[in-house]
């Protein structure tokens, strides 16, 4: 059994308290923020979501009888979001048109009973869509995009109004998530609109979300800068296909508040990306391509702890940095970027079969495999939101 945490920490209480009455008795006057851009652009921002909104990431595929403790752990942080993957090769994997809705079905029902909401990941091709002339690999766009098309809006039609919102992939600036070939911002931006119109279709007001690209500074031939391949993607007519441009977020080893300029010391990693607040980065290409009326939802933001992989243990952080990172990053974000910070999504609720040795992404949760909160948890559960 998943271990649940619904006591309410006594010293908090007082602090709030305590808060509570030196505001009634002192006059403070409106406080406005210092720091980071306002990058609003021209028209006033489309809030398809509350400035912000908080959500976690979840694994529970392969775990149905785990489902609901993960989702009493999601209602116990005082989330309202959660995000998880339906990979295309699962539901529609032994041929076309053939579909398995069990576990989709059972995750979709849970999240309503917990009064949850969905955001669903769709990537991950099955074995008969991929193109004749390439080898298998775990994440890569068909030979036919319509197929994937067809899958997203059979998703959508399936859970009409029951799904809020959809990403369409995940980091297509990488070459791994691309069939380990060049990544492409306009083949990417001809997937997107496929499914984009698709899921309209079905369901009109669902949310679609643009893939989040990962942060890099890299040029190679399989990795493209995710300002870059932003900017590509604008180029090549994206904005008409997504109602919130998805961003992922790791603060690697800089606190929250560090100015991306800062974040190019070699203490911090040597680039701009290094920061959380690359976000602002992104946002400035939106203002720049007038987009700047959307929302931005970050898709993947945390700390690691890694004791173990050389590549993630240069940046890890203590769980009381985990902890206080996670917390001042809800906190910078509700100070500076409102109203075009939508849906904040931390990574993640651990998945039971997750190794310290085996899975880079043990360290990054908030809780444990067996579903022991870290520091994290507690400290997200008792913020103010």
């Amino acid at each position: 059994m998943r271990k649940l945490i619904t006591a309410f920490p006594l010293m908090l209480f007082f602090v709030l308290l305590l808060t509570a009455c030196n505001s009634a008795d002192t006059e403070t006057p409106q406080q406005i923020p210092q720091t980071g851009p306002i990058l609003m652009g021209e028209k006033p921002v489309q809030q398809l979501f509350d400035s912000p909104e908080y959500g976690i990431h979840t694994f529970m595929w392969w775990k149905p009888d785990l489902i609901d403790e993960d989702m009493e752990l999601v209602n116990e942080l005082g989330f309202k979001w959660v995000k998880q993957k339906f990979a295309w090769r699962e539901i529609e994997g032994i041929e076309k048109g053939k579909f398995d809705w069990y576990r989709p079905d059972r995750i979709v029902a849970a999240a309503e009973d917990a009064g949850l909401n969905l955001l669903i990941r769709l990537d991950r091709q099955p074995f008969w869509s991929e193109p004749q002339n390439n080898l298998w690999f775990d994440n890569q766009p068909p030979g036919d995009f319509q197929d994937f098309g067809d899958f997203c809006g059979a998703v959508a039609q399936r859970y009409q109004g029951r799904i809020r919102a959809y990403e369409v992939w995940n980091e297509p600036n990488l070459g791994r998530e691309w069939g380990e070939r060049p990544p492409d911002p306009a083949e990417y931006t001809r997937l997107l609109q496929v499914c984009y119109e698709a899921i309209k279709e079905a369901d009109p007001e669902a949310i679609i979300i643009s893939a989040g690209l990962a942060p890099t500074g890299t040029t190679s031939e399989l990795v493209i800068p995710d300002t870059e391949y932003l900017q590509g993607m604008y180029d090549a007519g994206a904005a008409d296909y997504f109602d919130v441009l998805g961003v992922n977020a790791p603060g690697y080893k800089a606190p929250p508040e560090l100015p991306p300029e800062e974040a190019e010391n070699e203490a911090f990693g040597g680039g701009r990306w290094f920061a959380f607040r690359h976000v602002e980065d992104m946002r400035e290409i939106m203002v720049a391509n007038d987009d700047g009326h959307k929302q931005i939802v970050i898709l993947e933001m945390g700390w690691t702890l890694d004791e173990v992989n050389p590549d993630y243990a240069w940046f890890a952080v203590d769980e009381a940095a985990q902890a206080d990172y996670l917390v001042r990053a809800y906190q910078y974000a509700t100070e500076n970027w409102q109203p075009w910070i939508g849906l904040m999504t931390t990574i993640y609720i651990a998945d039971d079969s997750w190794t310290p040795e085996e899975h880079e992404q043990y360290w990054w949760a908030i809780v444990l495999p067996d579903g022991t909160p870290r520091e994290a948890f507690y400290a997200l559960r008792d913020m103010p939101k």
